[in-house]
């Protein structure tokens, strides 16, 4: 029995394997339980493990790794075709690994190292916090509207707010105490972000690629600390629009009879790095009429053809094209087409 290729389909507690020869003729299938894994692998010759790139896919490669195999990781949407139809089980979902596998085309998925898996930890937690806070600060402003009191928009309100609050009377003792115990958790969940970004902010600063990242017009320590954990290798995309495109920052393509037709954007990929590019993007575009580079000029001509959000997406599309040129080229942002003022050119 020679096994080239395995399947590996993880779960919590029961894996499934599956396993062909260089003939593509499957020689096992097999459920192990999680204690029976590694001494399963460990007396297995060398060969290729597939895995899906998602839960602790991650985990799982390196483990396999130190036992001598040769583990790829590939995408979920990549292997989904490759399901038998009506049959949507495990044994299914592993022999589908070992097939998407085979197509010369196919593309596998860098395998994080601890440290990135670390940093992204991070981000995970941060990125719940945020939210978190913004639905403690809505439930705070929602719950003091229904006594009539209000103030303007932004996180730094919220102590007037408070104030106003102690100060009307005319509210029930209960209603404020309940209105101090949501300031109370949302100060709470305040000082535990920062605590995050601190360390977010000093992965940024002493991390190659994150440096390199920073500076790009629009990236700031959160959004390159990012980037730089979450994508390995940007030698993956072959193209610049190719790592634009496994964000979700191109069209939708409706195409029929040699007509091409752009709908929004695709949105796939990553969720969170779409989000911070556009929020930088959207942070470079109020600053347009400063911005003394050949990409504010493009930017300035745009606003005057397209809607601001519009503009918004496509600078962060650019944004991440320019970051892709970065990282594959080992270089750092240098502006083009800056306009030199005559105060300038006299000094």
């Amino acid at each position: 029995m020679s096994i080239t290729i395995i399947g590996l389909d993880t779960a919590k507690s029961v894996f499934q394997v599956h396993a062909i020869d260089k003939t593509g003729k499957a020689v096992i299938r097999r459920k192990l339980r999680r204690v029976e894994l590694i001494p399963f692998f460990e007396k297995l010759d060398a060969c290729t493990v597939i895995l899906e790139a998602c839960g602790a896919g991650h985990h799982w490669s390196r483990v396999l790794t130190g036992l001598g195999h040769d583990v790829k990781l590939i995408a979920p949407e990549a292997v989904r075709p490759f399901v038998k139809k009506g049959k949507k089980n495990d044994a299914a979902d592993a022999e589908a690994l070992c097939a998407a596998a085979l197509p010369p085309d196919v593309k596998f998925v860098p395998m994080k190292t601890l440290e990135q898996q670390g940093i992204l930890a991070l981000h995970a937690v941060r990125a719940l916090l945020v939210k978190q806070q913004t639905m403690l600060s809505n439930a705070l402003r929602g719950l003091a509207a229904e006594f009539g009191v209000t103030v303007a928009r932004g996180t730094d309100r919220l102590v007037e707010l408070m104030a106003l609050v102690k100060g009307d009377k005319t509210i029930p003792p209960r209603a404020r105490q309940a209105i101090r115990e949501l300031l109370g958790q949302y100060n709470a969940v305040r000082k535990r972000i920062q605590m995050l970004e601190a360390q977010i902010v000093d992965h940024a600063r002493h991390d190659e690629a994150a440096r390199r990242l920073a500076t790009i017009p629009g990236i700031g320590p959160i959004t390159s600390s990012l980037i730089a954990a979450t994508v390995a290798d940007f030698g993956v995309f072959k193209r610049a629009r190719d790592f634009a495109a496994w964000l979700g920052l191109v069209p939708r393509q409706h195409s029929t009879g040699g007509k091409t037709r752009l709908g929004r954007i695709t949105k796939t990929g990553n969720r969170e790095i779409r989000k911070l590019l556009v929020l930088g993007a959207t942070a470079m575009v109020y600053r347009a009429p400063q911005w003394n580079s050949a990409a504010g000029s493009w930017t300035r001509g745009a606003l005057q053809r397209r809607p601001v959000r519009l503009v918004t997406v496509a600078l962060a599309n650019k944004i991440a094209r320019i970051a892709w040129a970065l990282m594959t080229r080992k270089e750092v942002y240098q502006a083009q087409g800056r306009i030199v003022t005559a105060a300038e050119a006299a000094a």
